[in-house]
């Protein structure tokens, strides 16, 4: 019986890696997102002529009145494309967001205290919490960007290691939660402001008023964040450290390894001091917001209007900004003023593979609102689909599943949100299904398969982690490995979704419940 497990096993292993060899092969065919957007601009020119030509168009469920599709190589269309172009790049939605938080992140990331926070939260931790304080340090390690991989993953298994346990399973416990559960965090995230932006631009092929906020989705993936933390700890207790635990691994002194990933003294006061001043601003931004009368509420006397709250992107940067400047003065890695612009400098240099790919967006959902494509398919959509009866988690979990099958080939989480919010965030608008959900949704949809898709550079660097203590584990090893985490996140996260949604939860301050 053990023998045909064993050949069953072989074989479902097999069929899975001729089938990522596949997708492989097919995404390595795929163009640059840059290339896919300005094909999809140049699809959208042609796709506009023709409808209009024919006169497609829909009814507003909003107004009743007529939306035609208006062609882009009309004399105005020419004006959008041509006439527009700078405009259409400086109003994207979430790039002025998005350079703002990193001018901070960069100075954070510059004085190394992002690297030590990592460090710092998973080298003194109990054995017995060792894999749930990983996976929950790795689940909200995304704050960090590239750093969390570089300094996690090594570092989950050099903490194994010295616990007595397999480095393998703290090497799969660390980059499985940091990629899977890349979009779920206890803190807010660069992304938060990347997403936010993106789901306000589409948001306003319905609605031009319509703004959707860095912390949207924040009770959401906050929770999340714990519960996935919980699922990867099931998942690497149950059923990844007795397959581990027979492994012959290789690998130096576990100590010497661990011993220069320890915090020095002066990171420590760095942290202690870089600590005190986010409690005291989270202090400070209290005590403005309380009193009744405050000017730092919004006009309607709310908190949720409050320029503290719909500034929160500029606030998230100022706060990274000022921590790292007093962790690099404690610890001497950014002693002068100076120091600090260099640093932002170099944020934004970090940032200019992004921008270009901001251009290509920009141009693609500019051409799709200003065609009335993107508010037809939306109401064609969503007609459809009200005419079928089709149940709203059903619905929801449906744009899982097309999501995921998308993030297995494209794993960029900004280029395939800007290539779907345009036509997901409408479509469910016009269902009743706010802009914010369609988010989450789409959160769910896109970190799970991260850690097994081969197209994702990460992988390739977990593998090269991998090596160190398995010279002979090939992608075939890794992903043994990786799957379990990736399923059970899928599944896991879906169901906390659609639980979330059965209970009418908010999914952030001032989003809607539903």
């Amino acid at each position: 019986m053990a023998t045909a497990d064993l050949r069953s096993t072989g074989r479902t292993m097999a069929g899975l890696m001729r089938f990522l060899q596949f997708i492989e092969r097919a995404g390595n065919r795929l163009p640059h997102p840059f290339w896919l957007f300005i094909l999809m601009g140049a699809l959208v020119v042609v796709l506009s002529a023709v409808l209009d030509a024919l006169g497609v168009g829909a009814v507003s469920p909003a107004d009743g009145e007529r939306i035609a599709v208006e062609s882009l190589l009309s004399s105005e269309g020419v004006q959008v494309i041509f006439g527009d172009a700078v405009d259409n790049f400086a109003a994207f939605p979430p790039m002025a967001l998005i350079v703002v938080v990193m001018l901070g992140v960069a100075v954070a990331e510059r004085a190394g205290m992002l690297n030590a926070a990592l460090r710092g939260s998973v080298t003194r931790v109990p054995d017995k919490l060792l894999t749930f304080a990983l996976s929950a340090v790795g689940v909200s390690a995304s704050v960090a960007s590239d750093a969390a991989y570089v300094v996690l993953v090594p570092l989950g298994a050099m903490i194994f290691k010295a616990a007595g346990r397999s480095p393998v399973l703290g090497l799969v416990v660390a980059f499985g939660s940091i990629s899977a559960g890349y979009n779920a965090s206890v803190a807010l995230t660069p992304g938060d402001a990347l997403f936010a932006g993106l789901t306000t631009g589409a948001a306003q092929i319905i609605d031009p008023e319509y703004v959707v906020t860095p912390v949207a989705n924040y009770f959401f993936t906050a929770v999340s964040a714990v519960l996935l933390a919980l699922i990867i700890t099931a998942v690497a207790e149950f059923v990844l450290a007795p397959a581990t635990a027979r492994m012959q691994v290789d690998g130096e002194d576990a100590d010497a390894e661990l011993g220069e990933m320890r915090l020095t003294a002066d990171e420590r006061r760095g942290l202690r001091n870089a600590g005190l001043v986010f409690a005291g601003a989270a202090a400070l931004i209290a005590a403005v917001l309380i009193p009744s009368g405050s000017p730092f509420r919004g006009e309607d006397g709310g908190v949720l209007g409050s320029p503290l709250i719909t500034g929160i992107a500029f606030i998230m940067g100022l706060l990274f900004l000022v921590m790292g400047a007093v962790f690099g003065r404690t610890t001497g890695s950014m002693p002068r003023a100076r120091d600090i612009p260099e640093a932002m400098a170099t944020g934004v240099r970090d940032l200019a593979p992004v921008l270009v790919l901001f251009f290509a967006a920009s141009q693609f959902l500019a051409y799709f609102t200003w065609t009335g494509l993107g508010e037809v398919l939306a109401v064609r959509g969503a007609e459809l689909l009200d005419a079928a009866g089709v149940p709203t988690p059903v619905m929801l979990v449906g744009m899982v599943l097309v999501c995921t099958v998308m993030n297995i080939m494209i794993t960029s989480g900004s280029a395939q949100w800007a290539l779907v919010a345009p036509v997901f965030v409408p479509m469910f608008m016009l269902l009743s299904i706010p802009p914010e959900t369609t988010q989450a949704v789409f959160r769910v949809a896109d970190s799970p398969t991260n850690v097994i898709s081969p197209m994702s550079p990460y992988f390739a660097m977990a593998l090269g982690f991998l090596q160190r203590y398995r010279r002979d584990a090939g992608i075939g090893t890794l992903l043994s490995m990786t799957l379990p985490i990736s399923v059970a996140m899928l599944v896991g996260w879906t169901l906390i979704l659609l639980a979330w949604w059965g209970l009418g939860l908010p999914l952030g301050p001032g989003a809607p419940v539903r």
